[in-house]
């Protein structure tokens, strides 16, 4: 199946991107062993179907090997014409403290190596501590290194709107924010949302399909033990639908995604996909690719011929009516990993 034109979108002048975008979190460990070879090859069969775009980190354990040598094997094979083809996004998460330009530098010399390019496509910065205002100058040096060329654009993981506005107010120019967004987790429904339509950011989100937990393998099913969740991304989702509102609200959550699903002939997963895809200020939404292990290569496609109606909306924003707030309870985007 060929991607229609509607799964792209020009983020940027020079990044012109896959919507739905594959993640490299699942090679870092605790998502079934992956075999390089059969990574890099599997690699190729994504960006022969469309899916031409990476969401990777430094400390996503080989991620950015991978690219690195996808990259030198698509030169080998295809010329170096077709590297345009490919877009890889990366990420710093640097330990708190002082912050210098040659320790800032230093990292993002570290990812150009590892992924064979002379700049990045665009370079999402986390920071884990908010009382710690190093993070603006860490940025400031980013930016610097940006006009040297050696990253092309700037953007920020798990940051909250309170400091995504204190960054974008100090004159910091920042392309995207990459937040958890589901029908699970709608906070960035309350506050992000809107302040990045005011200041031309755009969306990329995690977490859409709840590591898997969105899809016909869960519905009608008991409650999963700790010991079936045989994944992070499976235990890390689970803890968040405990938060959201239980087990019992999920399988409603499910039974109503398989009703709209089964209407338009695609998944369960299609339908949560494209129902975040639809909200404002979205880029992309972030799948992971367990790469040799599972591929959703078939199923995936199929988001972007699917058009949601105002009756499918109004019956998932039902179930959403009944969950608990997750912005009372854990707080703006990204504030789980700061408490």
């Amino acid at each position: 199946m060929v991607l229609p034109t509607s799964s792209r979108l020009q983020l940027t002048s020079d990044l012109n991107i896959c919507q739905i975008l594959n993640g490299m979190w699942q090679v870092s460990g605790g998502h079934g062993r992956i075999y390089p070879a059969t990574a890099i090859e599997t690699m190729f069969k994504y960006m022969d179907a469309g899916f031409t775009t990476w969401d990777l980190a430094d400390h996503y354990g080989p991620a950015e090997d991978f690219i690195g040598e996808f990259r030198r094997q698509l030169i080998a094979s295809r010329g170096k014409e077709a590297l345009s083809n490919i877009q890889a996004f990366t990420k710093w998460v640097p330990r708190p403290g002082k912050m210098t330009k040659k320790l800032v530098e230093e990292n993002i010399n570290i990812s150009l190596k590892r992924m064979d390019v002379e700049s990045l496509d665009l370079m999402q910065f986390h920071w884990w501590e908010y009382k710690d205002k190093n993070y603006l100058d860490a940025l400031k040096y980013m930016t610097e290194l940006q006009t040297e060329g050696k990253i092309k654009h700037l953007a920020l993981t798990n940051f909250d709107t309170e400091h995504l506005q204190i960054i974008t107010e100090a004159g910091i120019k920042i392309v995207s924010n990459q937040v958890q967004f589901s029908l699970v987790d709608r906070r960035p429904e309350v506050k992000m949302i809107k302040f990045c339509q005011e200041h031309d950011i755009k969306l990329f989100t995690y977490g859409t399909v709840c590591g898997g937990l969105l899809s016909e393998k869960y519905l009608g099913k008991p409650e999963p033990r700790s010991l079936d969740l045989t994944t992070v991304s499976l235990r890390k989702y689970k803890n968040m639908i405990d938060a959201w509102g239980g087990w019992s609200l999920f399988q409603e959550l499910l039974s109503t995604l398989k009703q709209i699903a089964d209407k338009h002939g695609v998944s369960i997963s299609n339908v949560a996909v494209r129902y975040i895809l639809d909200k404002p200020a979205l880029a992309g939404v972030i799948v992971g690719a367990r790469l040799g292990v599972s591929e959703h290569l078939e199923d995936n496609p199929r988001v972007f011929n699917l058009t949601l109606d105002a009756e499918d909306s109004l019956r998932l924003n039902v179930v959403s009516g009944n969950s608990r707030d997750l912005y009372q309870i854990i707080g703006d985007c990204g504030d789980e990993y700061r408490k």
